[in-house]
């Protein structure tokens, strides 16, 4: 059996934080990360709220409440239209209508930018059964397309904003992805806060505390319903786990499937009242292009009635290099292009990004199981479950000793996945493949988790690492982001 790796050899094992709270180090240009979720929230209301089929007389109110801008406005040589629609969604840190009292108390200081720090497409099914959101990363290495008098030159996505404002952030797009892009959503801080509060908060739940400094996220573990402000700090903490982008997405996407549970469970969609005031809330912080209108709406509303959670489908482009310098633009995220090219693909020719994904038999991970060495120890009076525990692991993949002992105490009734704090991630892992298992943090254990069987020991789950920073696409469906 290979020998353990020491703690200095073994970065995927280590923390870079601790696991709740404090602020990990942030290498220079990569300080602000994308906070799309409250963007991807905002549009999956216009698009899905707003498809209740009420009525006409309410949906052209509303209408008529939309800021308009021209996005494709004398664009040329555009990537052929495929199947279904695909609006592209931009979101800015506008937050000129939230009171200064409610900027203190959820951090929302400093002057915002008006810039663009989120952008991702949505992509309607033709049948309109299916909602696929894909979030492209704001320091993407991007290369604006020649025109109008200006040379092709590389950049970070978001600064084709402010560059062009939404007219080059769809070409610099679609010039990326191949995608065209049928409508255009520019949204802010202000229309995420109100439609949370206005359909009455959104249900989260978590298993461990989460606290961040700089959002003043505190939640104790468990269930918890989240009102605007709240959530904003839910959705933009970044600094409450080990991996703080990926918790974040993660978070994110929980939320989001939440959100459209709430809003396809509550009534909302059937109470002309409710629905016209969710999507004031909505479309009152919403520019859009001048083709997204009532039609579109009533159109939404006849097809997506049935729309619900496992409808929905939530990934980021694949990312190839995460450090990708660049003279000139600097440090930049550079997506892995034959993984990006097939999710693509798949929006243009309207199939589920999921369709072709392993069947979650085995529950993702953030550390692979061959890279976790453990030590069995059996705490009951069952003489040979140390083993078929020790086999199992071994047989989905844990470096187990294969030696599996007694442990002092043979009267536990819960099964403990002891650890050193530097291996929590690691723990973590194990622990997913031991359900109802307790972690313990023990000092000095080194780089071998300890597994304690007790008398609540059922079974060994399979697990399976996901990374997207080495090319993969991690697809995760709204039904299976929410509280369980």
């Amino acid at each position: 059996m290979p020998t353990p790796p020491r703690r200095s050899s073994a970065p995927p094992q280590r923390s870079p934080q601790p696991s709740r709270g404090g602020a990990r180090p942030v290498a220079p240009g990569r300080r602000r990360r994308p906070r799309w979720a409250m963007r991807a929230v905002t549009t999956l209301s216009v698009v899905v709220l707003a498809s209740a089929g009420i009525g006409h007389a309410v949906v052209t109110s509303l209408d008529a409440k939309i800021a308009r801008v021209d996005p494709f406005k004398d664009m040329k040589n555009r990537p052929q239209a495929g199947h279904g629609m695909n609006v592209l969604l931009v979101g800015t840190d506008g937050r000129d209508r939230i009171s200064a009292e409610e900027r203190r108390k959820y951090r929302l200081g400093g002057a915002p930018c008006h810039c663009t720090d989120t952008i991702m497409i949505v992509h309607i099914s033709e049948d309109r059964e299916r909602a696929s959101v894909v979030s492209l990363p704001r320091d993407s290495y991007a290369e604006v397309p020649a025109g109008e008098g200006r040379k092709a030159h590389p950049i970070k996505i978001n600064a084709a904003y402010a560059e062009g404002g939404p007219n080059l952030t769809v070409r610099t797009v679609e010039h990326m992805t191949h995608v065209k892009i049928d409508h255009y959503l520019e949204v802010d801080f202000t229309s995420f806060m109100k439609t949370v509060d206005v359909v009455g908060g959104v249900q989260i739940c978590t298993a461990e505390p989460l606290q961040d400094s700089y959002t003043g996220l505190d939640l104790p573990a468990g269930r918890h319903r989240l009102m605007g402000g709240e959530a904003l700090q839910y959705v933009r903490a970044r600094h409450v786990d080990s991996d703080a982008d990926l918790g974040r997405v993660h978070r994110q996407q929980r939320f989001m499937a939440a959100l459209v549970e709430r809003a396809t469970s509550s009534g909302i969609l059937l109470n002309p009242m409710r629905f016209r005031d969710v999507t004031r809330a909505v479309l009152g912080s919403v520019r859009a292009d001048k083709g997204f209108g009532t039609g579109e709406l009533l159109d939404l509303g006849r097809a997506m009635r049935n729309f619900s959670p496992s409808s929905s489908e939530f990934t980021t482009v694949p990312i190839g290099q995460l450090e990708y310098d660049v003279k000139g633009v600097g440090s930049t995220v550079k997506w892995d292009t034959a993984q990006a090219a097939r999710l693509f693909r798949a929006l243009r020719e309207d199939k589920p990004l999921s369709a072709h994904r392993p069947k979650r038999q085995a529950v993702p991970v953030e550390v692979a199981p061959k890279q976790i060495h453990v030590q069995v120890e059996n705490g009951t009076r069952e003489n040979d479950l140390g083993k078929r525990v020790d086999a199992a692991l071994a047989a989905t993949g844990f470096r187990t000793t294969g030696r599996p002992v007694t442990a002092a105490d043979r009267a536990a009734k819960r099964t403990v996945v002891a650890h050193d704090p530097g291996w929590d991630r690691s723990a973590k892992s194990l622990a997913a493949a031991l359900p109802g298992s307790e972690l313990r943090a023990v000092k000095g254990l080194g780089p071998t988790l300890k597994v304690i069987v007790g008398a609540d020991y059922k079974k060994v789950r399979k697990v399976r690492a996901e990374d997207p920073t080495q090319g993969q696409s991690i697809v995760v469906r709204g039904d299976e982001a929410g509280c369980a």
